[in-house]
């Protein structure tokens, strides 16, 4: 079955943030839309994937970083931002070639590196970004504390 990857036009909004709700279920329509316009305003691509009678079967999100991304030997890089397919679409090659793709868009933006990162307990999410060639850099946890 054939899958048409492209850049995110206007009329991919709507697919895209339910699609991006299912991977960040933690935010509402409303702050994944800003999310989005702030991140379209940034150095960023968005490619989707569509599947059968234009079915919408995943998107990915690349950055371009210029702050420190761990590990990274030079400036700029490239980051993974996020990416999702569907699950009836899963195995089949299609997060490895939104990858693929984002790879040649950071090398076109003067990347020589790209980072990702992901949960520490998001154990299948670990194991594809190896299987594409990531290596673990770091683990980190955060704190918080509020101020009286």
């Amino acid at each position: 079955m054939p899958i048409v990857y492209h850049g995110l036009q206007p009329s991919d909004l709507g697919p895209f943030l339910k699609m991006a709700q299912k991977l960040w279920p933690h935010f509402d329509e409303g702050e994944l839309g800003q999310f989005l316009n702030h991140s379209l305003s940034k150095k960023q691509m968005v490619f989707i994937a569509r599947g059968p009678a234009g079915t919408y079967v995943g998107f990915s999100i690349f950055s371009i970083r210029t702050d420190y991304v761990e590990g990274a030997c030079q400036s700029p890089t490239g980051y993974l931002e996020g990416v999702f397919v569907e699950p009836a679409y899963r195995k089949m090659g299609i997060a490895r070639e939104f990858v693929r793709l984002g790879e040649g868009w950071c090398r076109g933006n003067g990347c020589a590196q790209m980072g990702s990162d992901t949960w520490l307990t998001a154990k299948e999410a670990r194991e594809f970004h190896k299987s594409i060639g990531f290596w673990e850099e770091d683990e980190l946890v955060h704190f918080l504390k509020n101020l009286d």
